[in-house]
């Protein structure tokens, strides 16, 4: 049985006693999360706010931990925004998606309804977080408007998970 208790408690351990690896694992978490499918099993969420505090007690600085993550974000959104170019329509039969019709339909109404800023919308909104860039792909949205929302969504993002367990260490302090 999965444990996200054991899984957060695991990897803060490890982030603890191996300070210079924490952008590297930063990244990955971040580019797991932003990855089509992949995000569905990673609890990236939960560990980036954690690690954000960690970061803060350790005074390794937030810069670089925060740039791992948002490179990660935009690295992982570009896969899965490539994944939807080349794949298509094809993209949607494929395993989770075709067990969750209502997630695409989800993420194609936001970019019927906001276009280029469905991008930076969907960073934010868990479940449809990873498929957003896949359906942009898919509907072939242009990549520099692609980059340009992927790119500033996913700094703020990254700031947004990493800076509350940062501060919310330095109130406590």
């Amino acid at each position: 049985m999965f444990d996200l208790q054991v899984v957060v408690d695991t990897v803060t351990t490890f982030v603890r006693e191996n300070q210079t690896f924490a952008p590297a694992i930063v990244f990955a978490l971040a580019f797991g999360e932003s990855l089509a499918v992949i995000s569905l099993f990673i609890p990236a969420t939960v560990l980036l706010l954690a690690i954000g505090a960690l970061v803060e007690a350790s005074g390794l600085g937030l810069f670089s931990v925060w740039l791992a993550a948002t490179i990660g974000a935009v690295l992982g959104d570009a896969v899965s925004y490539w994944l939807g170019l080349h794949y298509k329509e094809r993209a949607k039969t494929l395993w989770p998606l075709n067990k969750s019709p209502e997630l695409v339909a989800r993420a194609e109404g936001l970019f019927a309804r906001f276009g280029i800023w469905a991008v930076a919308i969907g960073r934010f909104f868990g479940p449809i977080r990873a498929i957003v860039p896949l359906i942009a792909g898919i509907l072939d949205m242009r990549h520099i408007h692609f980059q340009i929302a992927n790119i500033s969504s996913a700094a703020v993002w990254a700031f947004v998970m990493l800076a509350p367990g940062a501060l919310a260490l330095k109130m406590l302090q």
